[in-house]
């Protein structure tokens, strides 16, 4: 996922996208390779982030304004992606990512966005309808499903072969929106009283707190100190041609 999920800007090459060797000229006419397949579009990651969508949509705990952005999104994306930054490749896979799948702080990045951001607040979800925290699960869910929101574009934004400030720009749009929801999440969960007008204990209330705060800086600073500083503007580097001569093998 992209500086979130994976931080949200394609930080590994996908497995499924095949290379051809480099090959001498005369030995490449001789030996001319067919083009890569295309991507594949869901992809089991992708499957599982429609999965929470579609779980927490159908649920009623997600806001109508929540879900009406999601479906913007893919209009206005789509737009962009035609009128302002189409893709300048001319093969069926999409322009290369940032960064190789070498950096090994990235992936501790998209492990620790993928902890953080999902696995451990779904828990927090269903655990609080085993308790009948209605409250909590209700703060924690539109967080979640913007978030598996954003995981499921980055997917189509790769599949479709959107340029790179494009695939950027969808994890910047989503962090962006989603830290008006943790933002509600952490004042949801500080405000909360033990066995006042909610389900759980004690030890629930300090979980849902501390994980309503690590989101906030953790997706603060995905933000504010890696995608729109350092990514973005790489993105559009590369998109013009400024640095046509770099690998970018960070």
């Amino acid at each position: 996922m992209s500086g979130g999920v994976g931080p949200a800007c394609d930080i590994t090459l996908p497995k499924d996208e095949l290379h051809e060797p480099h090959l001498p000229p005369a030995a490449a006419a001789k030996n001319k390779l067919p083009p890569p397949p295309p991507p594949r579009f869901l992809t089991f990651r992708q499957l599982n982030a429609l999965a929470v969508v579609i779980v927490l949509s159908a649920s009623g705990m997600v806001a109508l304004e929540d879900s009406a952005f999601v479906l913007f999104s893919i209009l206005y994306i789509y737009f962009i992606a035609k009128v302002a930054f189409p893709s300048t490749s001319t093969s069926p896979h999409p322009d290369l990512p940032l960064f190789t799948n070498k950096n090994t702080l990235l992936t501790l990045h998209t492990s620790l966005g993928s902890i953080i951001g999902l696995f451990l607040p779904i828990a927090y979800i269903f655990e609080g309808i085993y308790e009948g925290d209605k409250e909590g699960i209700k703060a924690a869910a539109p967080h979640v499903f913007l978030l598996a929101s954003q995981v499921f574009m980055e997917g189509v934004s790769y599949w479709a072969g959107y340029s790179i400030p494009i695939r950027v720009l969808v994890p910047v749009v989503y962090n962006g929106m989603r830290m008006f929801s943790i933002l509600e999440w952490v004042r949801s969960e500080v405000t909360k009283e033990v066995g006042v007008g909610y389900g759980g204990g004690g030890r629930r209330l300090y979980v849902g707190r501390g994980l309503a705060v690590a989101n906030m800086a953790f997706w603060s600073f995905n933000l504010f100190g890696f995608l729109l500083p350092f990514c973005l503007p790489k993105a559009f580097k590369m998109y013009y041609g400024k640095d046509s001569n770099s690998k970018f093998k960070d």
